[in-house]
């Protein structure tokens, strides 16, 4: 099985990378991130909190995360394997997933990072935002507050993974295709 972390700050392109792993492997996609969105379209109590906790540019609760985790897990019992999208964002998120894939018989298998400099994440989130109607990606200091986030909170995750021999940095500008051969060639190495 092949279970992948797919990792990097908001605007890295994990969504576009995450689409052409999925097809090429046959992997199931667990992106918090979407999972939240479909949660807040369908306005769930669970959608609502999360929503205003977006907006401002902050981490929803783990337990939260991983109970919606656990729950696709279960449901895709004869997967290939999965791509995590957007998670785990904090240690105490990989302990927690690493201990949930092991009561499961399983392990992540890499964690895959799309390194992309500052100013270049700021300028690719302004014009997501123009295109995808989401508040979090078309406001500056949202964005700023997020990269921030990210720089704090989530980039130790790849620390944890080093230490586990499981983490590979991706430059995650160029092509869409040299990112994407890039990322198969860790997978095979």
């Amino acid at each position: 099985m092949l279970n992948l972390v797919l990792f990097g700050p908001p605007g890295a392109g994990k969504g576009t990378q995450s689409e052409k792993l999925i097809s090429k492997y046959q992997l199931v996609h667990l992106s918090t991130g979407d999972i939240l969105r479909n949660e807040i379209s369908n306005g769930t109590a669970l959608g609502l909190e999360a929503k205003k906790l977006m907006d401002q540019g902050i981490l929803v609760p783990d337990e939260v995360v991983i109970g919606m985790i656990s729950n696709k897990l279960d449901a895709n019992k004869d997967a290939n394997g999965f791509i995590f999208d957007g998670f785990p964002r904090t240690v105490a998120q990989a302990e927690a997933l690493d201990s949930l894939l092991e009561s499961k018989s399983s392990s992540i298998t890499k964690m895959v990072a799309l390194e992309v400099e500052h100013d270049e994440l700021k300028k690719r989130l302004l014009l997501r935002g123009k295109d995808s109607g989401r508040p979090d990606d078309a406001n500056p200091e949202i964005i700023e507050k997020r990269i921030q986030e990210y720089l704090t909170k989530t980039a130790p995750v790849a620390e944890y993974y080093k230490a586990q021999s499981k983490f590979e940095a991706i430059n995650g500008i160029g092509s869409i295709e040299e990112i994407f051969d890039s990322i198969c060639n860790t997978l095979i190495s």
